[in-house]
């Protein structure tokens, strides 16, 4: 680390929906940041207009805001380094990148669209760059009275990079150590557009100059992009300002072989977007965590575990306890394989973990779309204390706590009647004597006490009538203890149930 505040920024494009890679990516930067006490920036690169997608910006918001992730600096919360969306910047670009035709190291290229795929079909892996540069309508091929009278005509052009021959150029990843490239086999890329619009090389490059960004993490997908950029910091005289860099590993499909794509989770059953996205164009749906039923907590949890660990066998952190332990010497410069059974895992520990206060809102919302009320907020409290550790997901709360709520529409009568008996009959009847003559509140160990004593009477074993009772109450082989269920009930009500079953039982 230097004396410099630490400054780092997540870049995206409004594109499409945000890849959990994405979000990993935004959570070591932002993890980063607090650490080391500096400054998360939200950067919205739009400048491919062709790709621009109407909402998809709002979209990247909302999906910080429910990680908990909120920039200091951003389109809507500003900043002294406003504005935040390069569409917004367009005027800035272009003196840089005429700066550098100026030095010489970029160039003005005239070709059309048709020539250059003209090239490419003719000639097998086809490069703009050294090799062919000299061969095509550019400012180094053609005689300058040309180029001016093209210029002047306002003949369509973009700004290329001129990559130098036989270089060797090579930076300090703060995860992969030293890392070189060859300038022979990168070509010109494109750094000014037709429409005056930046390509990503040159305004990342301006951007990150102008907000004086510290640090720079992004995926291991860009490190081919990394030579270019490198020389622009170098010839734009900021190279002693340039962040520090750390590509980050992929996120690998579960299998291990490829990065994880949305494709995968359509064809193996689950999201890989952070929220549900859904696409005007082509009028798609793509499932997202958070409407799957993941709590933010755990999503952010199972993310910082794909390529980082603390360095010990802990699995389970809080927001606070990450940026504390947070430190990229741990980062994995290997993919890291989503599985999303831990995944899982990781949203059911975390339902474990909150208190019901805390969860409460959620299983209120999912209750009551179900047409289910919830009147009595001590009541639901109680209930979710019952039920939480037997959750995954949060729409399990339906499935676990709708019977505290509503008598059972239907009974698993195949678990039942097969096995009914007159004197199992006789004992359920005793049984709702036995509770009709009680003044006191149904408490669940004294209830246990009395239904094992009228068992013991009747000759009984408690797997005839363990069973029964549970499916009487809940309509099915599952729950909590079947003795806090009926005294989370009432007595009232559990002897409701044990008489509307028994009819359905005894028929």
């Amino acid at each position: 680390m230097t004396d410099k505040k630490v400054r780092v920024r997540f870049a995206p494009s409004p594109t499409g929906g945000l890849h959990l890679g994405g979000v990993r990516t935004v959570l070591f930067n932002y993890l980063f940041a607090k650490k080391h006490h500096g400054d998360f920036i939200l950067r919205i690169e739009d400048t491919d207009q062709t790709r621009y997608v109407e909402g998809a910006e709002e979209y990247i918001l909302d999906c910080l805001k429910w990680c908990g992730l909120q920039p200091d600096e951003s389109p809507v919360a500003g900043g002294q380094f406003a504005p935040y969306r390069q569409s917004e910047r367009k005027a800035i670009y272009r003196e840089y990148a005429e700066r550098l035709v100026m030095q010489g190291h970029a160039y003005y290229a005239f070709d059309t669209a048709e020539e250059l795929d003209k090239n490419r079909k003719e000639i097998p892996n086809f490069q703009y760059g050294q090799v062919y540069r000299k061969s095509l309508r550019n400012s180094i091929s053609l005689p300058q009275h040309e180029v001016d009278a093209l210029l002047d005509a306002g003949t369509p052009h973009v700004i290329r990079i001129k990559m130098p021959a036989d270089e060797t150029i090579s930076f300090m990843d703060m995860i992969r150590g030293h890392v070189s490239f060859e300038t022979n086999l990168v070509d010109d890329k494109v750094l000014l557009k037709a429409d005056g619009m930046p390509t990503y090389h040159l305004a990342v490059v301006v951007d990150d100059f102008l907000m004086k960004i510290s640090h720079a993490f992004r995926g291991e997908e860009w490190l081919p992009s990394a030579p270019v950029h490198l020389l622009l910091w170098e010839y734009l005289g900021w190279k002693n300002q340039m962040p520090q860099w750390a590509h980050l590993p992929l996120i690998l499909k579960p299998d291990g072989h490829g990065k994880l794509s949305k494709r995968d989770g359509d064809r193996l059953g689950f999201p890989v977007y952070a929220m549900n996205w859904f696409d005007a164009k082509s009028g798609d749906l793509t499932a997202g965590f958070r409407e799957l039923g993941f709590l933010p907590e755990a999503f952010l949890n199972l993310l910082a575990t794909l390529g980082w660990n603390d360095g010990t066998d802990r699995e389970i952190f809080t927001l606070d306890e990450l940026i504390e332990k947070f430190s990229l010497e741990r980062v994995s410069k290997a993919g890291a394989k989503f599985d999303f059974e831990k995944a899982k895992w990781f949203n059911a520990e975390w339902i474990k973990k909150l208190d019901a206060e805390s969860l409460a809102p959620k299983v209120k919302t999912i209750l009551e779309d179900k047409g289910i009320t919830v009147a009595d907020e001590d009541y639901l409290l109680a209930v979710i204390n019952l039920v939480k550790d037997r959750c995954v997901l949060l729409p399990d709360f339906y499935t676990q706590a709708a019977y505290f709520f509503e008598q059972p529409k239907e009974y698993d009568l195949n678990a039942v009647k097969p096995k009914w008996t007159d004197a199992k009959t006789d004992f359920f009847n005793a049984l709702t004597a036995l509770l009709n003559s009680s003044e006191t509140a149904l408490e669940a160990h004294g209830f246990e006490a009395q239904f094992k004593t009228l068992m013991e009477e009747k000759a009984l074993k408690a797997g005839d009538v363990m069973l029964p009772f549970r499916i009487m109450l809940v309509g099915g082989k599952f729950g909590p203890h079947v003795f806090d269920i009926a005294a989370q009930l009432g007595r009232t009500e559990t002897v409701s149930r044990m008489a509307k079953a028994l009819t359905e039982f005894s028929s």
